[in-house]
Protein backbone atom coordinates (compact mmCIF):
# COMPACT_ATOMS: atom_id res chain seq x y z
CA UNK A 1 0.00 0.00 0.00
CA UNK A 2 2.80 2.42 0.91
CA UNK A 3 4.49 1.41 -2.74
CA UNK A 4 0.97 2.52 -4.05
CA UNK A 5 1.06 5.37 -2.74
CA UNK A 6 4.13 6.59 -3.77
CA UNK A 7 3.40 5.86 -6.83
CA UNK A 8 0.33 7.72 -7.03
CA UNK A 9 2.15 10.68 -5.31
CA UNK A 10 5.08 10.97 -7.87
CA UNK A 11 2.46 10.89 -10.70
CA UNK A 12 0.54 13.75 -9.36
CA UNK A 13 3.52 15.39 -9.34
CA UNK A 14 4.43 15.02 -12.71
CA UNK A 15 1.26 16.23 -13.84
CA UNK A 16 1.48 19.18 -11.68
CA UNK A 17 5.18 19.79 -13.55
CA UNK A 18 3.26 19.28 -16.70
CA UNK A 19 0.27 21.66 -15.78
CA UNK A 20 2.71 24.55 -14.67
CA UNK A 21 4.75 24.23 -17.68
CA UNK A 22 1.79 25.03 -19.52
CA UNK A 23 0.70 28.03 -17.84
CA UNK A 24 2.92 30.72 -19.40
CA UNK A 25 1.86 29.67 -23.13
CA UNK A 26 -1.97 29.67 -22.01
CA UNK A 27 -1.50 33.40 -19.92
CA UNK A 28 0.05 34.27 -24.09
CA UNK A 29 -2.93 32.78 -25.68
CA UNK A 30 -5.16 34.74 -23.29
CA UNK A 31 -3.26 37.83 -24.00
CA UNK A 32 -3.21 37.88 -27.63
CA UNK A 33 -6.71 37.05 -28.02
CA UNK A 34 -7.99 39.36 -25.75
CA UNK A 35 -6.20 42.19 -26.31
CA UNK A 36 -6.71 41.69 -29.48
CA UNK A 37 -10.69 41.89 -28.97
CA UNK A 38 -9.83 44.95 -26.51
CA UNK A 39 -8.08 46.42 -28.91
CA UNK A 40 -10.33 46.12 -32.10
CA UNK A 41 -13.79 47.02 -29.88
CA UNK A 42 -11.59 50.14 -29.00
CA UNK A 43 -10.55 50.83 -32.69
CA UNK A 44 -14.56 50.18 -33.54
CA UNK A 45 -15.65 53.20 -30.88
CA UNK A 46 -12.49 55.26 -31.93
CA UNK A 47 -14.02 55.00 -35.31
CA UNK A 48 -17.46 55.85 -34.38
CA UNK A 49 -17.95 58.28 -31.54
CA UNK A 50 -20.45 59.82 -32.93
CA UNK A 51 -23.05 56.86 -31.96
CA UNK A 52 -21.05 55.71 -28.81
CA UNK A 53 -21.66 59.05 -27.63
CA UNK A 54 -25.28 58.80 -28.24
CA UNK A 55 -25.25 55.14 -26.61
CA UNK A 56 -23.35 56.37 -23.27
CA UNK A 57 -26.38 59.74 -22.93
CA UNK A 58 -28.98 57.10 -22.81
CA UNK A 59 -26.95 55.74 -20.41
CA UNK A 60 -26.88 59.01 -18.32
CA UNK A 61 -22.89 58.75 -17.99
CA UNK A 62 -21.70 62.40 -17.04
CA UNK A 63 -20.19 64.07 -20.34
CA UNK A 64 -20.77 61.14 -23.00
CA UNK A 65 -18.64 62.82 -25.54
CA UNK A 66 -15.60 62.57 -23.27
CA UNK A 67 -16.34 59.31 -21.60
CA UNK A 68 -16.87 57.41 -24.97
CA UNK A 69 -13.48 58.92 -25.93
CA UNK A 70 -11.89 57.93 -22.70
CA UNK A 71 -13.43 53.76 -22.80
CA UNK A 72 -12.30 54.25 -26.53
CA UNK A 73 -8.85 54.77 -25.78
CA UNK A 74 -8.33 52.72 -23.09
CA UNK A 75 -9.91 49.89 -24.90
CA UNK A 76 -7.46 50.10 -28.41
CA UNK A 77 -4.53 51.09 -26.38
CA UNK A 78 -5.29 48.80 -23.88
CA UNK A 79 -5.17 45.64 -25.85
CA UNK A 80 -2.34 46.53 -27.66
CA UNK A 81 -0.54 46.63 -24.09
CA UNK A 82 -2.43 44.13 -23.27
CA UNK A 83 -1.30 41.89 -26.05
CA UNK A 84 2.19 42.56 -26.28
CA UNK A 85 2.14 42.12 -22.52
CA UNK A 86 3.68 45.45 -21.54
CA UNK A 87 2.67 47.25 -17.92
CA UNK A 88 0.16 43.91 -17.99
CA UNK A 89 -0.99 44.27 -14.32
CA UNK A 90 -1.53 48.20 -14.51
CA UNK A 91 -3.42 47.93 -18.08
CA UNK A 92 -5.37 44.73 -16.46
CA UNK A 93 -6.22 46.53 -13.62
CA UNK A 94 -7.64 49.71 -16.24
CA UNK A 95 -9.66 47.31 -18.32
CA UNK A 96 -11.21 45.13 -15.30
CA UNK A 97 -12.49 48.74 -13.91
CA UNK A 98 -13.22 49.74 -17.60
CA UNK A 99 -15.86 46.47 -17.79
CA UNK A 100 -17.02 46.20 -14.01
CA UNK A 101 -18.16 50.26 -15.48
CA UNK A 102 -19.70 48.57 -18.67
CA UNK A 103 -21.80 45.56 -16.54
CA UNK A 104 -22.73 48.73 -14.09
CA UNK A 105 -23.99 51.20 -16.69
CA UNK A 106 -25.84 49.35 -18.91
CA UNK A 107 -29.21 48.46 -16.48
CA UNK A 108 -29.28 44.80 -17.98
CA UNK A 109 -25.87 44.28 -17.45
CA UNK A 110 -25.71 45.87 -13.99
CA UNK A 111 -28.71 43.21 -12.91
CA UNK A 112 -26.81 40.21 -14.12
CA UNK A 113 -23.66 41.64 -12.55
CA UNK A 114 -25.09 41.28 -8.90
CA UNK A 115 -26.44 37.63 -9.80
CA UNK A 116 -23.01 36.85 -9.53
CA UNK A 117 -24.21 34.38 -6.57
CA UNK A 118 -27.24 34.11 -6.85
CA UNK A 119 -28.03 33.49 -10.19
CA UNK A 120 -24.62 32.89 -12.11
CA UNK A 121 -25.84 32.32 -15.63
CA UNK A 122 -26.67 35.79 -15.84
CA UNK A 123 -23.24 37.13 -14.47
CA UNK A 124 -21.25 35.12 -17.08
CA UNK A 125 -24.03 35.06 -19.64
CA UNK A 126 -23.83 39.14 -19.88
CA UNK A 127 -21.58 40.42 -22.90
CA UNK A 128 -18.56 42.10 -20.71
CA UNK A 129 -17.92 38.72 -18.69
CA UNK A 130 -15.20 37.29 -20.92
CA UNK A 131 -13.89 40.70 -21.38
CA UNK A 132 -14.09 41.29 -17.56
CA UNK A 133 -12.49 37.79 -16.54
CA UNK A 134 -9.68 37.80 -19.20
CA UNK A 135 -8.69 41.14 -17.58
CA UNK A 136 -9.44 39.39 -13.93
CA UNK A 137 -7.01 36.91 -14.94
CA UNK A 138 -3.88 38.73 -16.05
CA UNK A 139 -4.32 40.92 -13.49
CA UNK A 140 -4.13 38.00 -10.83
CA UNK A 141 -1.48 35.85 -12.74
CA UNK A 142 0.54 37.97 -14.74
CA UNK A 143 1.43 38.17 -18.12
CA UNK A 144 4.06 34.95 -18.24
CA UNK A 145 7.30 34.20 -19.41
CA UNK A 146 6.36 35.14 -23.39
CA UNK A 147 5.78 39.09 -22.25
CA UNK A 148 7.90 42.00 -22.90
CA UNK A 149 6.50 42.88 -19.06
CA UNK A 150 9.30 39.50 -18.37
CA UNK A 151 12.11 40.43 -20.55
CA UNK A 152 12.69 43.69 -19.11
CA UNK A 153 12.31 42.39 -15.93
CA UNK A 154 14.85 39.71 -16.38
CA UNK A 155 16.79 42.28 -18.63
CA UNK A 156 17.10 44.79 -15.96
CA UNK A 157 16.29 43.58 -12.55
CA UNK A 158 19.36 43.51 -10.23
CA UNK A 159 18.07 40.41 -8.51
CA UNK A 160 16.98 38.11 -11.27
CA UNK A 161 15.50 35.13 -8.75
CA UNK A 162 12.99 37.66 -7.85
CA UNK A 163 12.21 38.92 -11.39
CA UNK A 164 11.83 35.00 -12.69
CA UNK A 165 9.36 34.29 -9.60
CA UNK A 166 7.25 37.82 -10.19
CA UNK A 167 6.54 36.67 -13.89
Amino acid sequence: MNQLLKLAIKAYDSFIAVANRAQSPLLLLIRLYWGWQFAQDGYGKLTHLDKVTQFFATLNLPAPGTTALLVATVEFAGGILLALGLASRLVSLVLFINMTMAYLSVPDDRTNFFHILSKPEDFYGASPYTYWFAALLILILGPGWFAVDTVVRRKFSPDRERAHSLA
